[in-house]
């Protein structure tokens, strides 16, 4: 046997009435569906149940799979110690799932266990599961700071330790949708949330797992999304497998999106395997790009090509045109993956002898200083996006009413401390928002006597 269902499932704690007493009246379609998800899993009989859960266990380049023979927890956090759990975790499937993961090299394991108590995305399923079926044992995986495309990896080695083991499995994927639906939520309003919520569940509905990777990052940090890469990691598990589905529920009263959705996999189906279609497409978009590339962003990606795969910073080529040799002037250069930032460094000033030996040096940088990320290994160079800005000289200015922040950077001082932010970029709406990035990245305090500069880009792609 392998992965049989998947069930896309909220978690609010509220909707158990020792938490929410009486409150959880507002979801009832929700806990009617609920009820519906549970007894189909009863009929199911799975031997192992496996939970995605945002609240796990989190890491920004590891996927941690939850250790031990058994687990715990309650609901003591919301007012309701007397909720209790006590589970028995798969040992089996954890150590197939780990051992897969160090046999190919995949960011997975037990590693890093923070708690051992469960976490409320995973015990709020859990309540309603148990209700109707504790014939099965249990398996808690959190999510990662990864790319999308990675997470439905994660999910398509699920799967195969599910195949190779022979069980049962029923995969549940623990996840909100947007927390920004009403002004009166907890979070706010943002229009982001209900276009999200609107998106989230046609996808679901229809079983397009491709459009999953759709999702922007700005968009979804926008609409303060909480499940979408554990519904990620579900369509991985369901690769390549025709699906019965059902659209249970959408219930947005609490300002929080609720969804509930069902998939029954019914046998194969070739057209399903949405990694691979989406790879092609990534393939054939950044090929079109690197054809259409200007010298600029081809100097930058042969550099970083170079380092990667030499461990040293490359000669300007001769192939280099004039213009780069006579001008001086800072650049920056920006590195994304399957779009998310891999890497960014630049320099506000020219540095070097000509622009050209500034965008080689950047580009090593980029794939090798930025301390947000690791460096940058060989068999990621393929999927690269690279862009080159180059600076105009800086200029100071008065007041914050003289930028703008598609047009201006900017640069943040306080003392010796300096932050900057180059202009146009995805989820930087308005000034106030700029300077405040600008001072984070710069460690400046708010509130902080601040001077201001701005400057403008060329951007090469």
């Amino acid at each position: 046997m392998s992965v049989i269902a998947a069930f896309v499932v909220p978690h609010p704690p509220m909707i158990i009435p020792a938490v929410g007493r009486g409150s959880e009246d507002q979801v009832k379609l929700t806990t009617a569906s609920y009820q519906k998800v549970a007894k189909r899993i009863a009929e199911l009989r799975p031997d192992t149940i496996v939970i995605s859960s945002p609240h796990s266990v989190l890491y920004s380049d590891y996927f941690h799979i939850s250790p031990g023979k058994r687990a715990g927890g309650s609901f003591a956090e919301f007012g309701a110690p007397g909720v209790t759990f006590d589970v028995t975790y798969d040992t089996d499937f954890v150590n197939a799932l780990s051992e897969e993961a160090a046999r190919t090299g995949f960011p997975a394991g037990t590693m890093g266990e923070k708690s051992k108590n469960l976490d409320h995305g995973t015990m709020v399923p859990l309540k309603f599961i148990l209700k109707e079926y504790t014939d099965f044992k249990l398996v808690r995986t959190g999510l990662s700071g990864f790319d999308l495309l990675k997470h439905y990896e994660y999910g398509m080695m699920i799967k195969r330790v599910a195949d190779a083991l022979g069980k049962r499995v029923v995969f549940v994927a623990s996840g909100d949708l947007s927390h920004k639906l009403q002004n009166y939520g907890p979070y706010g309003f943002a229009p982001e949330g209900p276009e999200y919520d609107r998106r989230i569940m046609e996808t679901l509905g229809s079983g397009n797992f491709g459009e999953l990777f759709d999702f922007d990052e700005t968009f979804c940090d926008k609409a303060a999304e909480c499940g979408h890469r554990s519904f990620v990691i579900m369509a991985g598990a369901l690769d390549g497998q025709s699906l019965e589905i059902e659209k249970l529920s959408h219930e947005d009263v609490t300002g929080v999106g609720y969804g509930i959705c069902t998939f029954e996999v019914k046998g194969e189906d070739k057209d399903r395997h949405f990694l691979a279609q989406r790879i092609r497409l990534e393939e054939d978009i950044l090929n079109k790009k690197k054809e259409a590339s200007d010298a600029y962003v081809k100097l930058a990606r042969e550099s970083a090509e170079y380092f990667v795969n030499n461990g040293r910073k490359m000669d300007v080529p001769t192939w280099v045109p004039q213009e780069l040799l006579n001008e001086k002037a800072g650049a920056f250069v920006s590195i994304h993956k399957f779009g998310r930032l891999r890497g960014c460094i630049g320099t506000i000033l020219p540095t070097t002898g000509s622009l050209a030996e500034e965008i080689i040096r950047n580009a090593v940088s980029a794939v090798s200083e930025d301390n947000r990320f690791d460096p940058v290994e060989e068999e990621e160079l393929p999927w690269l996006d690279i862009n080159v800005d180059v600076l105009t000289p800086p200029e100071r200015i008065s007041s914050e009413s003289e930028l703008d922040v598609k047009k201006y950077g900017v640069i943040v001082e306080c003392g010796y401390k300096r932050g900057l932010l180059l202009p146009d970029l995805d989820g930087v709406d308005t000034v106030e928002q700029q300077i405040s990035i600008a001072m984070r990245k710069g460690h400046i305090a708010p509130g902080s006597s601040i001077d201001l500069y701005r400057f403008e880009v060329k951007r090469h792609y």
